[in-house]
């Protein structure tokens, strides 16, 4: 594994650092304060094509493979600052544009993908049940079959990208016999389509301008072509995006991290207390020490994982253990940049405490840290 950056992708990580500092930034403070979804950038954000940067060329992608996906979200991670932004853009190509690339029929793709990766069409993951969290599969929703399609009644919950979605991927039952093995399949339902109805975003703690909500299908009928791979694969599909998302999407956290911890070591030096720069002091330096052995390990997992993306089984135990690790450290760096900034980094003006809001959700969302240790812990044996 060589994980130095080829030409290509030293310039395409650049070009997306210049872009997100020039061009998604401004007014990130207020965006987040009301709540707001940039639908402008995001479709700036398709004119670079970061919405699609893996799917193939003929479908209106990049055609990255996984690892430079990964080190371009790192580089849209670092440059832009609105971490609900880049949240769902994240959400909406992993966790939906990658599973339509990978499983969807020929026609599926031709369909969507361009507009999924030109920013013109916004995707949601619908899985995620009130019922059901972490115990995803043992989800209520129910898909008949009806005439030459089927029919679908149940309520999706924290629903990323929801209230703001042309397209949702939906996984219900099919065969409540057969369960997580057989039982699932995943649908592609236009928001146009009746009885399809999205509501208004919730209240967060972080990544505000990502709007979250609730899907209500009620008797919503979708024709058999609607179908996203096989009948019953839906248990398969999904668990492929989530390797997908546990890897990229943690991707971006590194380069969060990585501003975080400029943006505290540049205060370090320059912040003077007791007649010197507080950086002198072990209890800062120390501090900036352990963010960047924690900021190097974070990222060697990582792209080990997105390496192994497409190559290896063993990529499910190696995306655990990044998102487990990344999603931690984040957090910690966020913590670690509040204290050094002290008093200033609780303004909302220094853009620090808006960063450890956002963090704190990683923990979360992809499968909560206590998740990713079960996983782990059944890799092992145990």
């Amino acid at each position: 594994m060589d994980f130095s950056l080829t030409e290509e992708q030293k310039i395409l990580r650049q070009e997306i650092i210049r872009f997100a500092q020039e061009e998604l930034n401004k007014g990130v403070v207020d965006r987040d304060r009301q709540q707001i979804f940039p639908h402008d950038l995001w479709l700036k954000c398709g004119e670079m094509n970061l919405p699609g940067l893996p799917v193939p060329e003929e479908y209106g992608g990049g055609g990255l493979d996984p690892l430079s996906t990964a080190m371009a979200l790192e580089a849209f991670g670092y440059g832009c600052h609105d971490g609900g932004l880049v949240f769902s853009i994240c959400a909406h190509l992993l966790s939906c544009v990658v599973p339509i690339w990978k499983y969807g029929t020929e026609d599926q793709k031709r369909r969507y993908l361009p507009g999924l990766s030109n920013g013109t069409l916004i995707a949601v993951n619908a899985m995620t049940e009130p019922g059901s969290g972490s115990d995803a599969f043992s989800m209520s929703t129910r898909a008949e079959a009806d005439g030459e399609g089927f029919r679908i009644n149940g309520t999706k919950t924290f629903s990323s990208n929801g209230p703001v979605a042309d397209l949702a991927v939906l996984f219900a039952v099919t065969d409540p016999g057969k369960g997580y093995h057989g039982g699932i399949t995943a649908f592609l339902v236009e928001k146009k389509a009746h009885g399809f109805k999205s509501s208004k975003k919730f209240e967060k703690m972080g990544l505000r301008t990502s709007l979250v909500g609730e899907l209500v299908f009620e008797d919503t009928y979708v024709p058999a072509d609607a179908m996203l791979g096989q009948l019953g694969s839906g248990a398969n599909i999904f668990v492929h995006s989530m390797d997908w998302e546990r890897v990229c999407l943690f991707a971006s956290h590194l380069g969060t991290m990585e501003r975080l911890l400029e943006k505290s070591i540049d205060y370090a030096r320059t912040r003077k207390q007791f007649g010197q720069p507080i950086g002198k002091f072990q209890a800062i330096s120390h501090r900036l020490a352990d963010m960047k052995v924690q900021l190097e390990a974070a990222r060697l997992l990582t792209f080990k994982a997105a390496w192994e993306l497409e190559r290896s089984r063993k990529v499910a135990l190696d995306a655990s253990i990044a998102k487990l690790f990344v999603s931690e450290s984040l957090v910690k760096a966020a913590l670690d940049t509040v204290q050094i900034f002290g008093g200033y980094g609780f303004m909302t003006e220094y853009e620090v405490e808006r960063a450890l809001r956002d963090a704190v959700g990683s923990t979360i969302y992809s499968g909560t840290s206590e998740m990713q240790r079960n996983i782990i812990a059944r890799w092992l044996g145990l």
